[in-house]
């Protein structure tokens, strides 16, 4: 795609990047047969190759984002299908963070897009007030079917379940048992230890069980993912920035041979650290230390391997692959075998490219698409007749289980059940599955 930024423009590290992507398309239209909006909606903007048109006009002439630019915009997954279709390796991603930033700094929403959005980007990375709106949200669930679409939305979404914090995920070191094989240090996340605690918890006893020493590093918190496909730089930068300091301490001192994410939509973005610092003389070189060394749960086990298998039932096991995983990190083979290996039944359901429609804070923005999207999912996955649906995200998870009587869990809670850990609660009492 020819390209014509000006000098001036290009002294901008984003605006250059950005050139670079452009000038990668070739306008071969390949993404959009694996775009989820494209596929539902049949408009060549709410296509990667659209939004990149809207995005070139947008940042060429240097001007506000206008109204038609954001919704298109506003409609993207970031999913990122397209980039895993992609024959000429465009980056779509960093493209539409770019512009998303634009968009924030420069377009005015509407007074209640706005407040919304600010709500989101407050509560969900802060645990202890996200803990206290769900309890709010739980209490408005009765009144659901009079509220505006967005806020129906979110009390749909709100679990049956409000958990207490988790000790598991206060500062302090998991000792490896038996031979310490490796030192990792674990991201808690924000919103997921708030939903589902017992992720964290299957996590520590799946890594120490297999010679992993687990250290939750004081000072960590939110990725920063939510509030960076927001827009919303200065509020993804600093929790990022927090969370690069506090690692790099631990690698400085006792040592770290990895970061292990078990929140895949976390993982793309702490990968992305490197890129997202890249121009900060302060932190630069940690932020890419720290993205090198950033791996998915289910990296770490596969070079771990897994130990005493057998404790499970050999269950049919519906696998969602998290659009963060299989596009965002390229992580494809390793949660499926690793749950092969576990003596499951591995099921790998039609249009597995698709998203499910959660991504991030999209089912609460974009609230109709979304339930489009998850319906999709859900029938294909229902069609595989599964015992359970297994998934690396936690928005997944939540997404999925809100259209489907399935038990749904993450894929730790299987790994760490086979070798020696609780049955999930997910599944209920012992031979409930097989009563059904």
């Amino acid at each position: 795609m020819q390209t014509n930024f000006t000098e001036a423009q290009l002294r901008d590290p984003d605006t250059a990047r950005s050139n670079e992507i452009l000038r990668t398309c070739v306008h071969c239209g390949f993404c959009t047969a694996t775009c989820p909006t494209y596929t539902l909606l049949g408009d060549e903007l709410d296509s990667p190759r659209g939004r990149i048109y809207l995005i070139k006009q947008m940042l060429e002439e240097d001007r506000p984002a206008d109204a038609n630019t954001v919704k298109h915009v506003d409609r993207c997954l970031s999913c990122l299908a397209c980039m895993t279709t992609c024959p000429s390796g465009v980056h779509y991603m960093h493209l539409v963070d770019h512009a998303r930033a634009h968009i924030e700094k420069t377009y005015r929403r509407p007074w209640h897009d706005r407040a919304l959005r600010n709500l989101l980007a407050f509560v969900l990375p802060n645990d202890t007030v996200f803990r206290l709106s769900l309890l709010g949200a739980k209490m408005a669930k009765p009144f659901a079917g009079v509220l505006p679409s967005k806020l129906r939305a979110m009390v749909a979404l709100t679990p049956k379940t409000i958990h207490p914090p988790s000790a598991h995920d206060e500062p302090q070191v998991f000792p490896a048992e038996g031979e310490r094989r490796m030192r990792v240090a674990m991201l808690t996340g924000c919103a997921q230890k708030v939903l589902d605690p017992s992720i964290n918890a299957a996590t520590i006893r799946l890594l120490t069980r297999h010679g992993a020493e687990v250290v939750v590093a004081q000072g960590i918190g939110c990725c920063g993912a939510l509030t960076h496909h927001m827009g919303k730089e200065e509020a993804s930068h600093a929790a990022a920035a927090a969370n690069i300091r506090a690692w790099m301490r631990e690698k400085r001192g006792a040592g770290l041979d990895a970061v292990v994410i078990n929140a895949s939509g976390c993982g793309t973005t702490v990968k992305d650290y490197g890129h997202m610092f890249r121009t900060d003389d302060a932190l630069a070189e940690d932020a890419a230390t720290v993205s090198a060394m950033t791996r998915d749960v289910t990296e770490v086990m596969a070079e771990l391997g897994l130990g005493e298998t057998g404790h499970a039932e050999p269950l049919r096991v519906a696998y969602h692959a998290a659009c963060s995983l299989q596009h965002g990190q390229n992580v494809t083979v390793e949660p499926k075998a690793l749950l092969k290996m576990a003596g499951f039944t591995v099921l790998e359901p039609r249009e597995g490219h698709l998203c499910c429609g959660s991504a991030g804070t999209y089912n609460l923005l974009q609230p109709e698409i979304a339930g489009q999207l998850k319906e999709r999912k859900v029938a294909n996955i229902e069609a595989t007749h599964p015992d359970v649906v297994s998934t690396g995200n936690i928005g997944c998870m939540t997404q999925i289980a809100s259209g489907t009587g399935i038990p749904v869990v993450h894929t730790v809670h299987l790994l760490d059940w086979a070798t020696g850990g609780p049955r999930p609660d997910a599944l209920g009492p012992v031979g409930a599955i097989a009563a059904e």
